[in-house]
């Protein structure tokens, strides 16, 4: 016989599944139909000793002098140039207005910037000399301000890739 509790917790384990592979669908379409954006890196630390070898991000569009100023969450409206490189344009609150050619990324305000969901790139141990020359995130976005990060970019908009050993 099912108890109340019983049924309470697979209904929660259900809701949660569908949660999760949701939000995969939802990544997963953003990887397929996003456009390429590469944004410009700020300066920040590579190193983690305790989590392995990966590059913590900042990007030029984070860096805000206004940051107190910014809601807790909302997109900073971008341009993009004919390199595909996203250019500021103005942070805002909701999805509206945007204009022709203007793009979302949804933000968080962080304690020193906002975050934009890619603050972090892992790599293979060992390859940090690599991925030194990094001048550009790349991300797929949607239009709803949806990103992923799919790779580092050089000063020439390459991708970076992992030396093979």
């Amino acid at each position: 016989m099912w108890t109340k509790r019983t049924i309470i917790i697979l209904a929660n384990l259900v809701l949660l599944l569908v949660m999760f592979n949701f939000s995969v669908s939802e990544k997963e379409e953003v990887l397929e139909n996003g456009e390429m954006v590469l944004l410009k890196l700020a300066p920040v630390d590579p190193r983690s000793l305790m989590q392995g070898d990966y590059m913590r991000l900042s990007y030029a569009i984070s860096q805000t002098e206004e940051l107190d100023k910014l809601p807790a969450r909302g997109y900073a409206v971008v341009k993009l140039d004919s390199q595909q490189v996203a250019h500021l344009v103005r942070y805002q609150e909701e999805k509206t207005p945007l204009h022709p050619q203007e793009h979302l990324l949804k933000y968080t305000k962080g304690e020193w910037s906002i975050n934009l969901g890619a603050e972090s790139y892992f790599f293979e141990e060992g390859q940090a000399k690599t991925f030194e020359a990094a001048e550009y995130g790349g991300l797929k976005i949607d239009e709803k301000g949806n990103s992923i990060l799919i790779g580092l970019y050089d000063a020439q908009r390459k991708l970076i890739l992992p030396e093979r050993k």
